[in-house]
């Protein structure tokens, strides 16, 4: 049996430094923007003494811009939804980051809890609505930025321009986080 270590045959990569790559000012990949929004709702204090709730319509607030990309937070009282939409040309990611949202689209109703990360490409046709009795609080990461979200008919799951929905454009779950 062998009792050399990994690390006693291929030696630190830390001290490799020619080998790690510099960190990033802003992110630039799916996995990258992932981690931002992921960070963002672990660090309370960047976010939470910023929510209002609004009882006549969902309130929202740009978090943060960056080259590429932009980060909205929004809040939901109860019964306040999105309406079926589309994000243009941006792709996403939504995160729950207090209560519970539902999100519906042509495939089904999903429960989003607090937690729950969505990532999605362009022309992903969802709602999201605040079914529950408290009020809930999100995330949403764009990229591009988002320069429009077409509204569509309730009955008529169509992309902006009368295109049909990509069926192979859905939203993923994001691994290791419970979405319900």
């Amino acid at each position: 049996m062998n009792s050399d270590s990994d690390l006693q045959i291929a030696g630190d990569i830390l001290e490799v430094t020619h080998l790690l790559q510099t960190p990033r000012e802003h992110p630039a990949t799916v996995a990258e923007f992932v981690g931002l929004a992921r960070s963002l709702a672990e660090d309370r204090s960047q976010w939470e003494h910023l929510v209002r709730y609004d009882a006549a319509s969902r309130w929202y607030h740009r978090l943060r811009t960056g080259p590429g990309y932009e980060v909205w937070l929004l809040s939901w009282v109860p019964g306040q939804g999105s309406g079926l939409h589309d994000h243009g040309r941006s792709s996403g990611v939504l995160t729950v980051l207090d209560g519970t949202l539902t999100e519906r689209t042509e495939r089904g109703t999903r429960a989003l809890r607090a937690g729950a990360q969505r990532v999605f490409a362009p022309g992903y046709v969802h709602e999201v609505v605040n079914d529950a009795l408290e009020p809930a609080v999100s995330l949403h990461v764009y990229y591009p930025g988002l320069t429009e979200m077409p509204m569509l008919p309730q009955s008529q799951p169509r992309s902006t321009g009368g295109t049909p929905i990509a069926h192979h454009c859905e939203a993923r779950d994001v691994p290791g986080v419970v979405t319900a």
